[in-house]
């Protein structure tokens, strides 16, 4: 089993909201099998479980259940493509909100600079 800290920053792109955008992170990773928790965008402490798929050296798609939104649901899902370059991870996933009523779609972008 691998444990791996990170620091990610993030900007959420199409989004009205005010969102945190600074995410310490800490991940248990075996096989392909990953689990965490990190500090959301809402400024609450997401657990995750899930199951990254690498595709080449640099690519990944990770699939995941994930807790500590402000939904309706407690558990929700989590799709994140990634681009690793070194200890770097560039990172995309898809996002949405609702204010006043209102749905917006966006997208998050990211960095994240992971220690071993």
């Amino acid at each position: 089993m691998d444990f791996i800290w990170a620091l990610a920053l993030s900007s959420h792109l199409g989004m009205a909201g005010d969102y945190n955008e600074i995410h310490p992170h800490v991940r248990f990773i075996e096989d392909e099998y990953i689990a965490g928790a990190y500090h959301n965008s809402v400024d609450n402490i997401s657990l995750y479980a899930g199951k990254r798929f690498e595709m080449g050296s640099s690519i990944g798609i990770e699939l995941a259940a994930v807790t500590g939104y402000e939904l309706e649901y407690p558990v929700t899902p989590y799709v994140r493509g990634t681009y690793d370059l070194g200890d770097f991870r560039l990172f995309v996933a898809p996002s949405g909100e609702q204010i006043d009523g209102e749905t917006n779609i966006g997208v998050v972008l990211g960095i994240e600079l992971r220690f071993n």
